[in-house]
């Protein structure tokens, strides 16, 4: 690995230190030993043996979904190289069998590349909360699980902020801010490994012929290994490429926005300003920026003072209603 700024930490951490200063700030932390008091870190600690004999103890018999590749993909989920496809495939098992999997290959030094992802706790592990949770207050949070052997997850960033915690086995996260996305060279935006836009430079062997400003991007990036019961915040839109290190490794992680519910993901105005905007005139473009800044990045009280409040309709508040107002109004012209 490169020579790279660690990232804050504060050690002995407990639920005690998820202030709302913390988990609402633009800077991430390394939360160690967070959750060293769940059982089922405990259970890893003793053997992947026992993490898995405590998985298959809560399991409820649910489909989990597998991503798995063959031993040349190196543990990375990717593109294949003229990026005609993916290079790994996706199938749905028992979660159990997988586990099973897991350990059938936990041995090998050239294992398959196999990985459940971002998968619902509750769908599968209904009692997994009942003894293993971090206190995040009134959030609504979605809480999931990632279990696999060794991995490397491209750079990626995510809408809502996250807490994650190493439950079994060690994990390195490298984080880079968000303004470092000139420097990260990121694929397409609607053909993606798993949802997200991933950086395309191997952060483990970067071009730098090809990818020279990537340079850039590692000297403000950040890193910190984490062993079971540590945990790490991460602000939302901080990229992160995170590598498993074990040969059997279990995350879990809480998501969360700081938005109404009603607030609609980002990535759809982004998606409909390429189809709007992006190949207008130069100095139409100009405009339309002046007048995203006017009404959305610059937007204060004063910005529609000068209209009665019961005729500001989706200049107002944004509330439920206005939402849906907007919404109806985006379906009628994507629909004409």
């Amino acid at each position: 690995m490169h020579d790279l700024k660690t990232i804050r930490e504060i050690t002995g951490a407990t639920g005690a230190d998820l202030t709302d200063e913390l988990l609402a700030g633009q800077e991430p932390v390394v939360l160690r030993g967070l959750a060293a008091d769940w059982p089922f870190v405990a259970a890893g600690r003793k053997s992947s043996a026992d993490a898995r004999a405590y998985l298959k103890g809560l399991y409820n018999g649910s489909e989990v979904i597998v991503s798995h590749a063959g031993p040349e993909a190196g543990g990375k989920p990717f593109y294949k190289e003229d990026m005609s496809g993916l290079n790994f495939d996706y199938k749905r098992i028992k979660l159990d069998k997988f586990l099973d999997l897991l350990e059938r290959h936990e041995e090998e030094a050239d294992a398959p590349f196999l990985y459940v992802g971002s998968t619902a706790i509750g769908d599968c592990l209904p009692a997994f909360s009942d003894e293993n949770s971090v206190p995040l207050g009134d959030r609504r949070y979605i809480e999931s699980i990632w279990i696999g052997n060794r991995t490397h997850i491209s750079a990626h960033y995510d809408l809502a902020d996250n807490v994650a915690c190493v439950a079994a086995g060690r994990r390195r996260f490298t984080l880079f801010p968000p303004d470092q996305l000139p420097n990260l060279y990121v694929g397409p935006l609607d053909f993606t490994p798993a949802g997200q836009p991933v950086s395309m430079v191997d952060l483990h062997a970067p071009d730098f012929e090809k990818f020279p400003r990537y340079r850039e991007a590692l000297a403000a990036a950040q890193t910190a290994e984490l062993e079971a019961g540590d945990a790490i915040f991460i602000p939302s839109m901080w990229w992160h490429a995170v590598d498993g290190l074990a040969a059997f490794n279990v995350l879990v992680n809480y998501w969360w926005r700081q938005s109404p519910a009603f607030m609609g993901p980002p990535n759809n105005a982004l998606q409909l300003a390429l189809l709007a905007l992006r190949d207008l005139p130069p100095e139409q473009k100009k405009v339309w920026q002046q007048i995203f800044n006017h009404y959305v990045f610059e937007n204060t009280d004063e910005t529609s003072a000068h209209i009665p409040e019961r005729g500001r309709g989706v200049l107002g508040p944004m509330t439920d209603e206005n939402a849906r107002r907007i919404r109806a109004f985006l379906l009628n012209g994507l629909n004409r």
